[in-house]
């Protein structure tokens, strides 16, 4: 028996021996048995397929987030435990009541002169409350983390058709995201350091009976993230994409079906701060519910709208 991890080590050499023969020979030469090993060992080695996706953010003290959509749920549950480990946070949403009260609550100024925490109303269906808030907050100095999680949910049937609270939707949950993002990565890559996340949701996975409002629009935001990261992460920004499963949120409470696995927005603060730590690309929770719709994925249509069904007897 071999040393082991020796079809690896050997990997390069016998890869390149392969490519140096003629055409008929490559062929006859790449289909022998570990071939497939070698050149996945060579890829693994080029391109770190076992290092983290993004620079793990661990160390908060002294980094300045930026949290949209953070009056309530997950989002005020993270500007408090980021403050906690830190880190100044600017909180924004259209609530400048709730904001005024987090900064109330987290009084104080960094090395700098600069507040811990900040109120920066906003509202991300229009583009120049969100150039202004974007200002306010890149006034105060560079940013390593932005967080978009901003979002409108109303559950809506095809039976129940209804275009403008489709497109408020559409509005808020993915045009919302492109504004923040349209001024937020001009200045990310004059710094050529930070990190842009977004919260989006296992909904966006496959459609759902009463999803469809909300659903597609999720769906967007899992596309966004997968090819942000393919654009930024060259130039040293990192990308994350948050799916929850159910959280007891405002949102939620509209809900009138069981919804298994609900998590508090404190826990889902945690598992963030636990994928960022980590570099990963998605973070998703709780893994016991949120495994399971990712496996939902893999089937077959006619099994899953019948497992849908089933579900949810609808």
């Amino acid at each position: 028996m071999g040393r082991p991890g020796a079809a690896l080590n050997e990997a390069p050499t016998l890869v390149t021996a392969c490519t140096s023969l003629p055409p008929e020979g490559v062929r006859a030469c790449l289909g022998r048995p570990g071939a497939a090993l070698m050149t996945a060992a060579e890829g693994a080695r080029g391109r770190g397929w076992f290092s983290p996706l993004n620079p793990p953010l661990r160390d908060w003290s002294g980094k300045r987030v930026w949290l949209i959509g953070a009056s309530s749920g997950i989002g005020l549950a993270l500007a408090i435990d980021l403050r906690a480990l830190g880190a100044s946070v600017a909180v924004s949403a259209r609530d400048a009541g709730a904001l005024q009260q987090f900064a109330a609550s987290h009084p104080g100024v960094d090395r700098q002169g600069r507040p811990l925490a900040q109120a920066v109303p906003l509202d991300a269906t229009d583009l120049q409350s969100v150039e202004a808030a974007a200002a306010a907050v890149f006034s105060e100095g560079p940013l390593d983390l932005a967080i978009y999680g901003a979002g409108m949910f109303k559950p809506m049937r095809a039976t129940e058709f209804d275009l403008d609270v489709l497109l408020r939707h559409v509005d808020v949950n993915v045009a919302g995201a492109l504004r923040v993002f349209s001024v937020v990565i001009p200045q990310l890559l004059k710094q050529r350091h930070g990190h842009l996340s977004m919260i989006a949701s296992v909904a966006g996975s496959r459609g759902l009976p009463k999803g469809l409002a909300y659903g597609p629009t999720k769906a967007a935001l899992i596309n966004l993230a997968e090819t942000m990261y393919l654009d930024l992460r060259p130039h040293g920004i990192g990308v994350s994409l948050i799916n929850p499963g159910f959280v007891d949120t405002p949102m939620t409470k509209q809900n009138d079906f069981p919804m298994p696995a609900m998590i508090e927005p404190e826990r889902a603060a945690q598992e963030i701060l636990e994928g960022w730590a980590s570099g990963a690309f998605e973070i998703h929770f709780p893994k016991r519910f949120t495994r399971l719709v990712k496996l939902a994925r893999l089937l077959p249509n006619r099994l899953y709208f019948s497992a849908v069904n089933r579900a949810t007897g609808l």
